[in-house]
């Protein structure tokens, strides 16, 4: 009798340039990856990370063309494509690949009682007017609990990681929002990433129960920082109008040797949360991940804000002052080298603005290992 349990396979993948799909285009003739069954991909782009970084839109349009010549069209466009731009510092340019398969007799009768499990949704497109505003908020949260439901994740409390792709504002988009009578939530179009990433932030919160929809309202997104989702991962484009959303959690019902935990760093440099996550998913180390063991370690997704205080541990930093590289970029870099120094290699998918994600200067941190 066929297995009813999923298994879920996590590739982490190096990539030479935005549109460079050589290692998933040879993973996939080695038979590795099975096409039909890509969930989802995260890739980190060397692009800017801002308004006008076009190497987000760049990778997917590579991604799409490579995976055409494998699966339909519309196979093709259900995949969430999650394209995080900034690789600064020394973080390394690379794609994660999250496959689901059905599970072979051998994996339901493992030994692991839950596994990694995946799921994905869309949302509608969103008005422009609505973005950054308790609209949004609703909206995600709805996505999540869709994404959830396709993983077959009924616990909010086993869910650990929800990365959601969610737009911003552009001059034309905010030019046709006014031109029918609304008002945007800004006219910056930078910092309409923040309000759009915040209020994803919010919508994850909702959706697992960390936040109560009577703490919000539209003046407290991006102004009060005291709310905030510890699972949450939200990334701006101007590559689409909706929101694609990934939930990874642990499930009874997959099988599989992969596992997913989460913890929430305090500041940029607070990497014992991290450390105890590992400890829990039976990495327990002192120092520095040793080499034998990172062959282990899937994947490490990680945010990274600039503290609003302008302080990092008492002591002052110019993320914020800095008129020429926002301070997302900064915020990359320096949280990446910490992780880094913890982890022992740089293909980590670190993504800057972390607004209402974990405190102020903090951020989530998930981490996806194949265990013993």
């Amino acid at each position: 009798m066929p297995s009813m349990f999923r298994r879920a396979y996590v590739h982490r993948l190096p990539m030479r340039s935005p549109d460079d799909t050589g290692a998933l285009v040879a993973a996939i003739g080695r038979g590795d990856i099975d096409p039909k069954g890509i969930v989802a991909i995260l890739g980190k782009t060397e692009g800017n990370g801002c308004v006008n970084d076009f190497t987000r839109a760049f990778a997917v349009r590579a991604l799409q063309q490579a995976l055409a010549a494998h699966i339909d069209p519309k196979a093709v466009g259900e995949i969430a494509m999650v394209m995080s731009g900034g690789t600064e510092g020394a973080l390394s340019p690379h794609m994660i690949v999250f496959e689901t398969r059905q599970a072979t007799e051998g994996d339901a009768d493992g030994p692991f009682a839950t596994s990694l499990a995946l799921g994905r949704a869309r949302t509608p497109v969103l008005a422009s007017e609505h973005l950054g505003r308790i609209a949004q908020v609703e909206q995600v949260a709805e996505g999540v609990r869709a994404a959830m439901a396709d993983a077959g994740i009924a616990d909010p409390n086993d869910v650990h990681y929800v990365q959601v792709k969610c737009p911003l504002l552009t001059m034309e988009r905010i030019e046709a929002a006014e031109a029918h009578g609304a008002r945007t939530v800004v006219r910056d179009t930078l910092k309409s990433m923040g309000f759009s990433r915040g209020a994803s932030a919010l919508g994850v919160g909702v959706a697992l129960g960390e936040i109560s929809p009577g703490q919000l309202s539209d003046e407290m997104i991006c102004r009060d920082y005291s709310v905030h989702c510890g699972r949450a991962a939200t990334s701006g484009g101007v590559e689409l109008l909706d929101h694609e959303i990934m939930v990874a959690g642990m499930s009874s019902a997959w099988r599989g040797p992969l596992a997913i935990d989460h913890a929430v760093m305090g500041d940029a440099i607070d990497i014992e949360p991290a450390r105890l996550a590992l400890a829990r998913l039976g990495l327990p180390i002192a120092g520095q991940v040793p080499a034998a063991e990172r062959g282990r370690i899937a994947a490490v997704l990680a945010k990274a804000e600039a503290a609003q205080s302008g302080q990092v541990r008492r002591r002052r930093h110019t993320m914020l002052d800095d008129s020429d590289i926002s301070s997302t970029r900064h915020a990359r870099a320096f949280v990446g080298g910490a992780l880094a120094g913890l982890f022992g290699f740089t293909d980590l998918f670190v993504s800057g603005g972390a607004e209402h994600q974990g405190p102020d200067g903090g951020g989530p941190i998930a981490i996806i290992v194949s265990r013993a």
